[in-house]
């Protein structure tokens, strides 16, 4: 899964990306008008607990790889060419962080002159929704074309046709593709375009140190989706400090978790991931699969085999298998170890041992 960290110029992001991938060596690319990447782990305690269980050979964490685009500017014609290169990116990335500048650096020059996060998330959120007009009145154009033509197809470009001509009505009236689509069929449908706006999204308010933990200046009510405020510069700081002086400096600033712990919690919310566990002598496993994915598609994220002669899947949650004491074999004398079917909706923690045959 890949979240997009996505701003206009001098919003912090890179300094964001650099906190959350805990001093990325290419961190800064972006500055360059480079897009930069880095594969994170995902926090998951849980492994911790079950590798000293299970002893295994090695402990593989679920991961989520951060994009860093370059600043957006919006300015003129020169700088507009350039925006829709990186939103060309953008495209691509499973989710959108949005990251909205709060803080006063003298350094770093304000975009527009100004210190305003509400008119920048909402100038960001106008360049968006203009850049998918754009795609979809080019689909439409086409589509209104090749159904006068008797192709195969031609009914189901008509479906088509009629769902865009709805998104391209929301967008006029500046609300987003998401606002509109009815069902997953629709939004499967949709997905290949890459929507800005129908894609899970998050907004991470980037805010001066004087600020931590004071009122944010945009909120999820505002924003209609998880809304984050954090110091990016300060989050830096921290995620470059030795692990062993981590704690106190957040325990100073009054910070319960890491910005990326904090990030990677909001991205799994918006994009509805969870994880689930496999355990045993050669490793301890986290995997991430959709919320309410079904047993047999679980199994397919192990391995393609294992969901082709998927069987049963031996399941326990892992709140079950810790009140049993760790202990695998009070769980089941307790009741709490399952053979679930392949519809079984997995759970977020729940320890899966799949039987299958091929």
């Amino acid at each position: 899964m890949q979240a997009a960290l996505i701003g206009l110029t001098q919003s912090g992001k890179s300094t964001l990306f650099s906190a959350v991938t805990e001093g990325h060596t290419h961190a800064g690319a972006a500055i360059g008008h480079q897009t930069d990447k880095a594969v994170v782990k995902v926090p998951d305690d849980r492994l911790a607990v079950l590798t000293e269980v299970y002893q295994p050979k090695k402990t593989t964490h679920a991961t989520i790889e951060f994009l860093d685009l370059p600043g957006l500017s919006f300015l003129d014609e020169a700088h507009r060419q350039e925006a829709r290169r990186i939103v060309a990116q953008a495209r691509q990335a499973d989710m959108l962080v949005w990251v909205v500048r709060a803080f006063n650096n003298p350094q770093a020059a304000a975009y527009r002159d100004r210190i305003n996060p509400p008119a920048d998330y909402d100038e960001l959120n106008t360049e968006l929704l203009l850049a998918d007009l754009e795609l979809i009145a080019n689909r439409i154009d086409k589509l209104q074309k090749s159904i006068t033509k008797p192709t195969p197809h031609v009914q189901q470009d008509k479906v088509e046709l009629a769902l865009l001509q709805r998104c391209h009505e929301a967008v006029e009236n500046e609300r987003p593709i998401r606002s509109v689509i009815a069902s997953p069929e629709e939004e499967k449908l949709l997905r290949s375009f890459g929507f800005l706006t129908l894609k899970p999204r998050a907004v991470v308010v980037n805010v001066g140190e004087d600020a931590i933990g004071q009122p944010a200046a945009l909120t999820a009510e505002q924003t209609g989706c998880d809304t984050l405020a954090l110091s990016a510069e300060i989050e830096a700081e921290i995620a470059a400090l030795d692990p062993a002086d981590r704690a106190a400096f957040m325990e100073d600033m009054h910070l319960a978790d890491s910005a990326k712990d904090r990030l990677i919690r909001i991205c799994y919310h918006a994009m509805r991931l969870i994880s689930f566990l496999t355990v045993g002598p050669d490793e301890v496993r986290a995997w991430t699969i959709p919320a309410d994915c079904p047993a047999v598609e679980a199994a397919g994220a192990v391995h393609s085999d294992i969901q082709r002669g998927f069987i049963r899947a031996e399941t326990v949650h892992y709140d079950d298998f810790l009140a049993a004491g760790k202990d695998m074999k009070a769980a089941k004398a307790a009741g709490k170890v399952r053979l679930e079917g392949k519809t079984y909706p997995v759970r977020d923690g729940d320890i899966i041992n799949f039987r299958f045959n091929v």
